[in-house]
């Protein structure tokens, strides 16, 4: 059951790393602000920080998979 929980997190974490990446860094901005001195592109926020909890919650259940409970 442990290996189970360590697998699935990993995975979890994996793709919510992929996700960020891809939202902050690959993927076209969204949203462009334009002002009189400049003009800014923003990323897809939403996709950011989805990938962000899924990373963290990977990460979370992975370690929890990984550590032993002492008795």
């Amino acid at each position: 059951m442990k290996v189970l929980l360590l697998i699935v997190g990993l995975t979890l974490a994996t793709v919510g790393g992929v996700i960020t990446f891809r939202a902050l860094y690959v993927e076209p901005k969204t949203a462009v602000i334009i002002t009189d001195t400049d003009i800014r592109q923003l990323p897809n926020y939403a996709r950011v920080v989805g990938g962000a909890l899924l990373f963290v919650g990977g990460t979370a259940l992975a370690l929890y998979g990984a550590t032993r409970k002492v008795k």
